[in-house]
């Protein structure tokens, strides 16, 4: 399952490593956003191996759009839910606002016409 949700960033932990059973060396790292809702919301998501690396670009306070899959799993009868990151983009705060039109200079002011180019008109 697919999904996205927009929210400042409100904590960058510490990323953490080790070694599987199987032998095989891992990395992630979890941050924590706060949704823009009416009732903000704290969501905690998760980035594994090289995925790591895109929490370098940002900071807290920063404005990001993060897409991710939501998954559950069991273990031991009991049920745990992941919220696995695998794309943030930043965004920008004047994103919604439409871009203003280009500054008025006089060189736009179309020159007066001529009195005899009225003249050679073929009417």
């Amino acid at each position: 399952m697919a999904l996205s949700v927009k929210g400042k960033i409100d904590q960058i932990l510490e990323p953490q490593s080790g070694v599987s059973r199987a032998g095989k060396e891992w990395k992630k790292q979890d941050f924590v956003i706060e949704t823009d809702e009416q009732f903000p919301r704290k969501v905690c998501f998760t980035l594994f191996g090289d995925k790591v690396d895109m929490v370098s670009d940002i900071a807290q306070g920063q404005e990001v759009e993060v897409s991710f899959n939501l998954e559950s799993r069991e273990y031991n009868g009991r049920w745990f839910t992941n919220a696995t990151a695998w794309k943030i983009d930043q965004v920008s705060e004047d994103n919604n606002l439409p871009e203003p039109p280009p500054e008025f200079r006089m060189e736009d002011v179309p020159p007066e016409p001529d009195d005899n180019a009225a003249n050679d008109l073929p009417f």
